[in-house]
């Protein structure tokens, strides 16, 4: 059972809607389930879709072929109906797409029509659909209740039963008309419900389970559902969420909530980033910790603001003025990026540097499903001077020489100690100096004294795949899943493997546990990257010595897809 369902139609119809209510409802029967949108960067008109992937088997990644169109208008039918597979189906409202289709292929499915009939409005034309796909399944309509319930906790019982009437409407329809039913059974699931997260959410919910208590941003896409997201907990959890003028203001209203005492982070994506350079420098001179998330999507300038690329790698490793050290983490699945938040807040709090979480709108909106994320790998420790062992101490300095470059981070107003920052080179105490001999003195304290300590901390990349592979592919955030799927596809074709990398910067140390060795023993290594000039193998040129005999580079805005990728492999694969 491996089965791709596309919702599509212009913005305003309400796909969304559909295709989060069926991936919620498949997901909570123990289906495992990978979706992603394609949105245009319009509130109304235009062409989007919704597609999910659904299987008893975990999935990480988004196909071309498509099982089920569910068609909200005649344009999906026109952009899609060639990636049908043989035995697809394609459900449609004749009088929405103001044409007849026919064959065997095509099922009328009147969404409006039966919503009247059943006692509701057009509006709840999307149930029907969300039904009918339920009918070709042979799913009972009821297991809709627990999910409609949650979508609609604001409204009274009888709008639930509407639409609960208006789902049974579907499911009859398609279960009396479908003449392809047996092409899309689906067996009972044995499981139990599975948590259904994207990257934003798990990005979000890292955040706030490590402690954030400040987080400032300028909205801009693919970061604002950080924002979002945490301004709903805000009440719960006593965390102040503001809403910035502009990113110049978010990044250091972010770095006074910091050096105020508390965990603070703010979010953007390039083009904000690009006005937050100023202040990212200030956090390296200053050792304020902080938290960045930064959300790629296709420049220069404004670019395509609701699709996806790896453009930035470069801009936020060598981003600002000066040279001190940060940390680059790039996480390819939401449970990657649930975990990397609460690294970033340990590692910033504990050297006293920026951490950059670095995603992208391809990550922040692909939903994947788990059977949970363990709290108890969660790290949280106060590296804070605060209370009684600040005022024990008999002098406090701010910057004090130390071995590890880490020096006393004090809470300001918690004793008669002052703590002071100043964002000018200073001595010991914080105060300016511009004498020669101490600038060196603070450079190697905060540069090259921390370097063998962050470089301890970085994680491994992931190796997946033959041990002895003759073809490696590469790559780096969210490229995780598809390359993770070509690899068990093409297993049987040939000894393949894919080394992934969560954490970019400082660059793992791959001569541990032989990682460089088996590189340089493959006959092909191949770098997988969604940008035009290979970034990430550049990087791991710079740093290793190392060179890739190939890349696939995709820079269209759209994400790669397991069968393209497939293809693209399969032709490198011909050359060895």
């Amino acid at each position: 059972m491996d089965y791709t369902i596309l919702i599509g139609g212009e913005a305003g119809q309400g796909l969304q809607t559909v295709g989060a209510a069926l991936a919620r409802v498949l997901s909570r029967q123990g289906y495992h389930v990978f979706t992603h949108q394609d949105y245009m960067s319009r509130i109304r008109g235009g062409h989007n879709f919704y597609q999910i992937r659904v299987s008893e088997k975990p999935l990480c990644a988004s196909t071309d072929q498509i099982h089920i169109l569910v068609a909200l208008d005649r344009d999906t039918i026109i952009i899609h109906q060639d990636a049908l597979l043989e035995h697809g189906i394609i459900l449609h409202d004749p009088q929405a797409a103001a044409e007849e289709f026919s064959g065997d292929r095509f099922m009328a499915t009147p969404f409006v029509r039966l919503a009247e009939e059943s006692g509701g409005g057009k509006i709840m034309a999307n149930s029907v659909a969300i039904g009918a796909v339920l009918g070709l399944f042979g799913l009972s309509p009821e297991i809709m209740r627990e999910v409609l319930a949650d979508f609609l906790s604001k409204k009274n019982e009888e709008i639930l039963n509407q639409n609960l009437l208006a789902v049974k409407a579907g499911h009859d329809h398609s279960r009396r008309h479908c003449t392809r039913l047996q092409h899309f059974a689906v067996r009972q699931s044995a499981g139990k419900k599975l948590m259904l997260i994207n990257g934003t959410q798990a990005v979000a919910a890292g955040a706030l389970m490590s402690g954030c208590k400040f987080y400032a941003a300028y909205p801009m896409t693919p970061s604002t559902g950080i924002m979002v997201y945490l301004a709903g907990k805000s009440a719960e959890f006593n965390i102040v969420v503001e809403q910035a003028e502009d990113e110049i203001s978010a990044i250091n209203m972010a770095l006074g909530a910091s050096y105020a005492g508390v965990r603070a982070m703010t979010g953007t994506s390039g083009g904000g980033f690009a006005l937050m350079t100023e202040g990212l420098s200030r956090a390296g001179m200053t050792e304020t910790p902080l938290v960045i998330m930064e959300g790629q999507r296709p420049g220069p300038a404004t670019g395509l603001p609701t699709r996806t690329e790896q453009g930035d790698l470069s801009f936020v490793i060598h981003g600002g003025h000066g040279e001190f050290p940060r940390v680059v983490l790039t996480p390819g699945s939401p449970e990657q990026a649930f975990f990397a938040a609460n690294k970033a807040f340990d590692l910033a709090e504990k050297y006293q540097i920026p951490v950059f979480i670095l995603t992208d709108q391809y990550l922040a909106d692909t939903e994947w499903t788990y059977e949970g994320l363990d709290p108890e790998k969660l790290i949280y420790e106060d590296y804070r001077l605060r209370g009684g062992s600040l005022r024990g101490l008999a002098e406090y300095k701010r910057y004090a020489f130390t071995d590890s470059g880490i020096s006393p981070l004090a809470v300001p107003g918690d004793s008669t100690h002052l703590v002071v920052v100043d964002s000018d080179e200073h001595d010991e105490e914080g105060h300016i100096i511009e004498d020669a001999a101490t600038r060196v003195k603070m450079v190697h304290k905060r540069l090259f004294a921390k370097r063998a300590g962050l470089r301890a901390e970085i994680a491994l990349p992931v190796w997946h795949g033959d041990q002895e592979a003759r073809m490696v592919l590469l790559g780096f955030g969210s490229t995780l899943g598809v390359m993770r799927e070509v690899v068990d596809e093409l297993a049987g074709s040939s000894p393949i493997a894919m080394l992934h990398f969560s954490e970019v910067y400082p660059f793992p140390a791959l001569e541990e546990h032989g990682l460089l060795d088996r590189l340089r023993k493959a006959e092909q290594t191949i770098c997988i990257e969604n940008n035009a000039t290979g970034q990430f193998e550049r990087l791991l040129r710079a740093e290793t010595g190392f060179c890739c005999t190939g890349r696939i580079n995709r820079y269209d805005g759209r994400p790669f897809t397991l069968e393209s990728l497939v293809q693209q492999v399969r032709a490198q694969m011909a050359r060895m």
